[in-house]
């Protein structure tokens, strides 16, 4: 069986209790901010493509109030490496704030040192119950939160929903000193039950898409709980692969390049591989677009196909799948009822999506866990709310 996300209520009882415990007072202010898993539009956000991704009902979710003190004091009741699960450091004048250790701070604290003004000392509890690791974007679930949770602790929040997440994308940068596109806060900030939302990488601009035809089908997402492996400097490869084949074609981005364009890549003898990265980008933002139009028509089965073409491009051409993720989606695809099924995220490890009736998710899951010799773990995802407010006092 699919694994039960704890309701937001619970989570909630449970950061408040540890905050009354931890710091001896009442929180007085509870945010929340969801995760995410890209439903297709796979390694084209940085080549200025289209991403669609949706919200998880799993969530980071972060309590708190003023302190009497000079210095913020934060504690996540998450599993840290090292235990390492408490952090305070001085927010007099943000500019000041460097990154350091613990390194999960590190997206705190260039949540405070991005926001749109000095913030005065608080304290806070953090808990999450978007899995770590797993491609489900539990760092920008966590930026967002503590972003949305500075807004009402000062009363000052962002002008356009587009600041927030933009802000939250640079402490990701600055002080993580992780390269990630924008598409994670995005969603994380814009979110809206029900819907997902298309995100053209080049202007920004979105767009909310209905998942209310797909009525008797539902998502299923797969953790193949299997660490990444070269993730970090395969993903970089892949980057600056994709940025020397828009040079050599004197074109911004892959977003400009055609199949056409590709021919002309085989008529320079440029490396099989640029060609091959150079296709799955070129054909994954005209799927993105092709899937966004099935899903307005309510044409589940193109948008399955879509998928499953996603996958196997990710898997040949952009070479970013695993033994792990192939398993579990051919598993997936021998399954009556299932229309299609791809890894999500940026690969080497990290979950699977699959559409899929149903009435055969129990069917899947237990022939899933059949074929796979490893731990996976099943969550049953529709499209849920982005960041707000749950209490303010």
């Amino acid at each position: 069986m699919a694994t039960i996300v704890p309701d937001i209520n619970e989570i909630k009882s449970k950061a408040l209790e540890a905050f009354a415990n931890e710091f001896g007072d009442n929180a007085n202010i509870c945010v929340c901010a969801p995760g995410r898993v890209n439903l297709i539009g796979e390694h084209t956000d940085y080549n200025e493509g289209f991403v669609l991704p949706m919200a998880l009902p799993m969530v980071t979710l972060i309590v708190g109030k003023l302190s009497n003190g000079k210095k913020c004091k934060i504690v996540s009741l998450n599993d840290i490496v090292n235990s390492e699960n408490y952090t305070e450091f001085e927010v007099n004048f943000r500019k000041n704030i460097k990154p350091g250790e613990p390194k999960w701070a590190n997206y705190v604290k260039g949540c405070v040192a991005n926001f749109i003004c000095d913030v005065p000392p608080f304290n806070a509890i953090i808990l999450s119950t978007v899995p770590v690791g797993a491609g489900l974007s539990s760092s920008a679930a966590l930026e967002v939160a503590m972003y949305t949770f500075l807004e009402a602790l000062t009363g000052i929040e962002s002008e356009k929903p587009e600041d927030k997440a933009i802000a939250c994308q640079r402490a990701e940068h600055d002080f993580a000193g992780v390269p990630c596109g924008i598409m994670d806060q995005f969603i994380s900030v814009m979110a809206k039950e029900g819907y997902a939302l298309l995100l053209d990488c080049k202007d920004l601009s979105t767009k909310q898409i209905p998942i209310s035809k797909i009525n008797d089908y539902i998502f299923l997402i797969t953790n193949s709980n299997a660490p990444h492996k070269l993730s970090s400097s395969a993903y970089c490869q892949r980057r600056d692969c994709c940025y020397e084949v828009a040079k050599r074609l004197n074109k911004k981005s892959l977003r400009e390049v055609s199949m056409n364009d590709i021919q002309v890549l085989k008529s320079q003898n440029v490396p099989e591989e640029m060609i091959k990265r150079t296709r799955h980008v070129v054909t994954e933002i005209k799927r993105t677009i092709d899937a966004v139009e099935a899903l307005e028509k309510g044409d589940l089965k193109k948008f399955g196909q879509l998928m499953n073409e996603s996958h196997d491009s990710l898997k040949n051409d952009y070479e970013v799948s695993s033994v792990e993720l192939d398993t579990l989606v051919k598993a997936a695809r021998e399954i009556n009822g299932v229309l299609g099924s791809r890894l999500t995220g940026a690969g080497f490890g990290g979950c699977t999506i699959t559409l899929l009736r149903k009435d055969v998710i129990d069917e899947t899951i237990n022939h899933m866990k059949t074929k796979y010799s490893g731990n996976a773990t099943f969550y049953i995802a529709e499209p849920a709310m982005g960041a707000r407010i749950l209490d303010k006092n």
